[in-house]
């Protein structure tokens, strides 16, 4: 799935005649430049993520929970790079909303290959297990995991369609999960499990679509600069100088959107399931 070239002949023109064969030839290609979807893509990880792919020569389409007119700005970034970009506003925890994204993304590109379930949410109130409530349990989980979860499935068998009409066709699905699937936080419980829940939907999905050749992965960020960790800026610059991460310094979107693009791109073609760590080092053990 070698896509960095795809945009190699969009160089200078010397005059009418070789311009607009130029042109033929890049509408052409914007026509088959491969689709990803990255839910959560209008901020923080999942932009940087957009960034890369962009960059590398896919066609975007993010969803968000912004009016559209609150994100001009980063669509404008990303069409700056050539491609086509979209915005499928909605909630990934609402089935109606999931089926609206992929209905809007059919309706513009008439296809898909890569998914990258972005899309999470902190607790709204960082809260002891002991003491955190069924009702902030039952909201995380439905975005964090039941969404990508039933997202995944709903393009999972579009993408076996595309691939049974097209024997060409390669997809690719990405679940951007965190450290606290292995990292017990005690004060966010359920963020930690939802991330875990999330990290066995990638080896399961993996392990399903493995007969249509469709790799599942799992890339794993540690302590990455987003507006979601900007309360904790303080305690993690000292934590980081004391040595928590074996590379002193916060890990930042684009670290993870580098990460996805490899796999994107399928430079991992035999390492469908598995985890890829943008931490840092952090969870290294060491003495």
């Amino acid at each position: 799935m070698e896509y960095r070239g795809s945009r190699s002949i969009w160089g200078y023109c010397h005059n009418a005649e070789y311009n607009n064969r130029v042109n033929r030839q890049r509408q052409t290609l914007l026509y088959r430049l491969p689709v990803a979807l990255i839910s959560g893509g209008s901020r923080g990880i999942g932009f940087g993520i957009a960034l890369q792919l962009a960059q590398a020569g896919f066609d975007i389409a993010i969803n968000g929970l912004r009016a559209e007119e609150e994100i001009t700005e980063a669509i404008a970034e990303l069409k700056a790079f050539g491609g086509q970009v979209i915005y499928c506003r909605g909630n990934v925890a609402s089935a109606e909303d999931r089926a609206r994204m992929i209905n809007e993304i059919k309706a513009h590109f008439g296809r898909l290959h890569i998914l990258i379930n972005n899309a999470g949410i902190a607790p709204k109130e960082r809260k002891d297990i002991l003491e955190a409530s069924e009702e902030s349990f039952a909201h995380l989980l439905a975005t964090n995991l039941q969404g990508p979860y039933f997202l995944t499935q709903t393009a999972a068998n579009w993408m076996i369609d595309q691939q049974r009409n097209s024997p060409d066709f390669k997809g690719c699905i990405v679940n951007v999960s965190s450290v606290s699937a292995t990292v017990a936080s005690v004060n966010r419980g359920e963020y930690c499990v939802a991330k875990a829940g999330l990290s066995m939907a990638t080896q399961l999905f993996a392990a399903r679509l493995g007969e249509f050749n469709i790799p599942v992965y799992e890339v794993r960020p540690g302590i990455i600069r987003t507006d979601m960790t900007a309360g904790v800026t303080g305690k993690y610059d000292k934590l980081i100088a004391e040595g928590l991460t074996v590379q002193k310094r916060w890990g930042e979107a684009n670290d993870v959107g580098k990460a996805v693009v490899a796999l994107a791109l399928n430079y991992f073609p035999y390492s469908t399931g598995q985890v890829i760590m943008v931490d840092g080092g952090l969870t290294i053990p060491r003495l």
